[in-house]
């Protein structure tokens, strides 16, 4: 069993910046694949950006150029580095851990972009 939990989450002005933190549990961190995902009222959870066990990044073409997915495996935790906001980068965003087995979520955490 992992467990994840989001933290960094907030209320933040359009073109601001916010960095979002993973906390996993376990001792094979470093062998996760490590995702984060939004979700608003009404539509499907969407992938933002996952990290291989070592270095090899995915994004979604939204985030782009603005967010930046990293990884300390020292302190079993990742991150979601959030500039240039935008109103439609409001949602609630989900950690996520991929193993061979297994996949796991934390209970996410709420961005909310206004002015």
């Amino acid at each position: 069993q992992v467990q994840l939990v989001e933290s960094g989450g907030g209320l933040v002005q359009p073109g601001g910046s916010l960095r979002l933190s993973c906390a996993a549990s376990g001792s094979s961190f470093s062998i996760y694949t490590m995702g984060w995902y939004r979700q608003v009222p009404g539509k499907q959870r969407e992938l933002v950006a996952i990290i291989a066990s070592g270095t090899i990044t995915t994004y979604s073409d939204s985030v782009k150029g603005r967010f930046t997915i990293s990884r300390d495996n020292a302190k079993n935790t990742a991150y979601l580095q959030m500039n240039s906001l935008k109103p439609e980068d409001s949602a609630v965003y989900y950690c996520n851990a991929a193993l061979p087995t297994a996949i796991y979520w934390g209970q996410g955490t709420q961005v909310t972009v206004s002015s």
